[in-house]
């Protein structure tokens, strides 16, 4: 009977141990995986939210060139989907003069005023060289900006600069904060009107600097 107990002991012992052993092994494996997940999602998250930042400059093209169709109620639509509510939006021109507007709708307006009273019929904004810097729920982001204003058949302006951007993550959504432009430059570009004379067509498809008609603009 007592070597039966013995036996009975060292067998709920092993069996004890094996347990033990075992649940060590599962908390270590869930572990591993937990810790191994975390890191894969924080991995994948940062990708993620630059291409989320990055889709925000042809959004704002996008708004950009329907108000360059004088489609005002169009553009400010797209806007709202680009920046967030309390939006700071600054252009530094060429010679120095700059403009800021708070809002979307502010802007929208002043970029209206600016292409109709250039007479523009049309624009084409380019966007490239994008380069993005994320921490937590911010980000900074600068892109390079090549558009088109289309005045005439013959004429057009072209405008080249970078855009530097605030972004900040709200309500799971990555929206623009504060945006400057800053121009390098403005200029005419116009075909010649006629083709009988090479000095002509040289002379009319010089390039030149033309200072928007900006209105409102503080000199």
């Amino acid at each position: 009977m007592e070597k039966r107990r013995e036996n009975g002991r060292i067998v709920s012992k092993a069996i004890s141990f094996l347990v033990s052993r075992i649940t060590l092994i599962v908390l270590a494996v869930t572990l591993v995986l937990f810790v191994g997940g975390k890191f894969e999602l924080a991995s994948a998250a940062q990708p993620s939210a630059e291409l989320e930042i990055q889709k925000l400059t042809s959004c704002y093209a996008l708004g950009t060139d329907a108000i360059g169709r004088g489609n005002l109620k169009e553009g400010k639509n797209i806007y709202r989907g680009c920046f967030t509510q309390d939006a700071v939006l600054t252009a530094i021109f060429p010679d120095g003069a700059t403009q800021t507007n708070y809002g979307t709708d502010s802007w929208a307006d002043f970029v209206y005023s600016v292409f109709q009273g250039n007479g523009y019929t049309a624009t084409q904004h380019l966007m490239g060289t994008i380069n993005i810097s994320v921490q937590n729920n911010q980000a900074t982001m600068t892109s390079y900006l090549h558009a088109t204003h289309k005045r005439s058949e013959t004429s057009i302006d072209v405008a080249n600069g970078t855009y530097e951007d605030q972004v900040v993550n709200r309500n799971g959504r990555w929206k623009i904060r504060n945006r400057t432009l800053k121009l390098i430059d403005f200029l005419n570009l116009s075909s010649p009107t006629t083709s009988s004379s090479t000095n002509a067509r040289n002379a009319n498809s010089s390039p030149t600097f033309v200072r928007p008609n900006i209105p409102r603009l503080k000199e």
